[in-house]
């Protein structure tokens, strides 16, 4: 089952010609999940030539402009396609307002139903087969949550050999002790699916967290992630600037992908001070801490694979 994060903006606070809004989609299989929308996510979404219009849901950090005005555009545009199945849109409180003010405001024309659900305390937002996203919080200007994607674990690695030891014959057997149900030998004898699996495999995590204080506990949330998609907006020099406005610094994220310990952490939502070549200062400061800290880039893809 392929997991793999598009970032379709990089930027804070405004557009730039050469920097969208921060803006990430997440596709595991057919699911596709956006987190954040900012003003023009729709180009990136096109560029990349993504199945957007099926988006199952949207993950709100919070209702800051630069993190939500693309979501109506995407709203309507969906419109265009036949769907049945509900829009999910998850945020803090106010999300439900903004949504709703702005299809009166618009007169949208919506042809499928929209859940609207505002996130009050740490929870399982949405759950589907074999995962589940949970939202904890931030602490920015407004209400601000993070989130993850965690996987439940997988069966063990099935053993052909120890199944025809035990005069399994292949076939639909086989397949049903690989999803855990047990099944009658050739012999009449109850096989367990934990006589021929190893050991459980742990899933895979995907965690966004932007706009926010550093906190240390924010490694506890993202802990043991594939990919963290982590804010770094300042350097190290303005960290009284990131304090007043309740961000984070490059050497910030850089500390929680270090102490969560994670396989992969790309910061996003940069201050626009920064041209792209200046980001190199922030990479830079990141990597003193965390080696493997890479910048995000508009459209930059992300595979993230089993680890077995």
């Amino acid at each position: 089952m392929n997991m793999e994060a598009f970032v379709l903006g990089c930027g804070g606070m405004m557009p730039l010609p050469y920097r969208h809004l921060t803006s990430v989609l997440l596709r595991r299989d057919g699911d596709l999940f956006l987190f954040d929308g900012g003003e023009g996510t729709q180009v990136s979404l096109r560029r990349l030539n993504l199945k957007w219009k099926k988006i199952n849901a949207i993950f709100v950090s919070h209702t800051h402009a630069d993190h939500v005005t693309g979501l109506p555009g995407i709203m309507m545009l969906s419109a265009q396609v036949d769907r049945t199945e509900p829009l999910y849109i998850y945020g803090p409180p106010k999300i439900a307002e903004y949504i709703e003010t702005s299809r009166k405001v618009l007169d949208m024309y919506i042809n499928y139903p929209v859940v609207v659900k505002e996130i009050t305390a740490p929870c399982i937002v949405h759950e589907g087969d074999g995962f589940y996203i949970r939202a904890f919080p931030l602490e920015h200007t407004k209400t601000c949550v993070g989130y993850t994607l965690e996987e439940l674990d997988r069966p063990g690695e099935f053993s052909p050999a120890k199944a025809k030891d035990l005069n399994i014959p292949m076939g639909p057997l086989w397949g049903k002790l690989q999803h855990g149900i047990s099944v009658s030998s050739g012999d009449g004898r109850i096989i367990m699916p934990e006589q021929v699996l190893g050991a459980a495999r742990s899933g895979r995590k995907f965690s966004y967290v932007t706009d926010t204080l550093y906190r240390s506990s924010i490694a506890d949330e993202v802990r043991g992630s594939d990919l963290l998609i982590c804010e770094g907006m300042f350097e190290d020099a303005l960290i009284d600037q990131a304090r007043e406005k309740k961000h984070m610094t490059a050497s910030q994220a850089a500390t929680i992908a270090r102490d969560a310990d994670v396989r992969r952490m790309a910061m996003i939502h940069y201050s626009p001070r920064y041209t792209d070549k200046e980001l190199s200062v922030l990479l830079e400061q990141a990597r003193k801490i965390y080696p493997c800290a890479e910048l995000s880039k508009d459209r930059m893809h992300f595979d993230i694979p089993y680890i077995d």
